[in-house]
């Protein structure tokens, strides 16, 4: 969906809640042309009980920690960010939404250091439906392993989710649409799987679940941290650190992709090979299931997890 076929008007700003077409920075911002900005991506779900942000304290938790690492100073509390953000979802009239907050080197001085340059942040809201497609979610996509690899965390701090290192997953992504996929699969520097340009990723073989860990060069997805819970509540056995080669994925009895905005994505075929039966798994359904039961605020034992609008 494009932006101007939404009805949303208002931005975040510093402090500032400012016109949509206003939110506006200068073409010389030192992030624009470095790539020194991180963002998060969260989501507000319409739960039996009405909207609330999901997890929204983890999302704070890895927002404030990817800042540190890249030198910014948030000049706002987690609390006014939190309040910036039922804001614009109240004042906008969002059921469900999903939430970029974004930390960014703003204008000043245009050497690689940026530290004449002032930190901004801005946040904004706005309806997003499921990533890969509202069909992808009951038939499947299909994916590519994609020539371009994943850095390292010694070339790149991999726990880090910045605007620069984005460029890997757009070149990832793109490739694979190309060629005629609806998305990616990165390896590592030493041929193992590494995740989604966007999206961590599940394996599933013999009733157990395999998924890459932070040493296999991934980001430490929120989402599939959820996975990983409800998938141990239900009594299944998660391999957290998980090391997959590239052929494991062709004989997988099941593989499916996890994240904010792809939230659980079955794969049903990597470079044309054929996963499990072609579609949708039972285990990937039962978790996709009880993941959107959860969401949408149906199961009991997780109320931690939300923050009602």
């Amino acid at each position: 969906m494009a932006f101007d076929d939404m009805d949303v008007d208002t931005i975040w700003m510093d402090g500032e809640f400012v016109d949509w077409d206003d939110a506006q920075t200068h073409v010389l911002t030192h992030s624009l042309h470095y790539g020194t900005g991180v963002f998060e991506g969260a989501r507000c779900y319409d739960t039996v009980d009405g909207p609330a942000l999901f997890r929204w304290e983890e999302h704070l938790d890895r927002l404030f920690d990817s800042a540190k690492v890249l030198d910014h100073d948030i000049d706002h509390t987690r609390e006014t960010l939190t309040d910036a953000t039922l804001s614009l979802i109240r004042e906008q009239g969002l059921a469900s939404c999903y939430i970029r907050p974004l930390v960014y080197y703003g204008y000043n001085s245009l050497g690689v250091s940026p530290k004449d340059c002032p930190t901004r942040t801005t946040i904004a809201c706005w309806p997003w439906g499921t990533y890969l497609g509202e069909e992808a979610i009951e038939e499947g996509v299909d994916v590519m392993v994609s020539s371009w690899r994943k850095h390292a965390s010694s070339q790149l701090p991999t726990n880090v989710k910045a605007t620069g290192p984005y460029l890997n997953s757009m070149l990832a992504g793109e490739e694979a649409r190309r060629n005629g996929y609806v998305e990616a699969i990165v390896l590592n520097k030493e041929g193992n799987v590494a995740e989604g340009p966007g999206e961590n990723i599940f394996m599933i073989n013999d009733g157990e679940l395999f998924t890459t860990g932070v040493s296999e060069s991934t980001l430490d997805g929120i989402t599939r941290d959820t996975v990983i819970e409800l998938a141990r509540d239900l009594g299944y056995t998660v391999h957290d650190e998980a090391s997959i080669g590239r052929g494991e994925l062709y004989t997988a009895d099941e593989l499916f992709f996890t994240g904010t905005a792809a939230e659980v994505t079955p794969i049903r075929s990597v470079d044309d090979t054929t996963v499990g039966n072609g579609s949708r798994g039972p285990i990937t359904e039962e978790l996709q299931q009880q993941f959107f039961d959860l969401v949408e605020g149906r199961l009991d034992g997780y109320d931690e997890w939300f923050l009602e609008v």
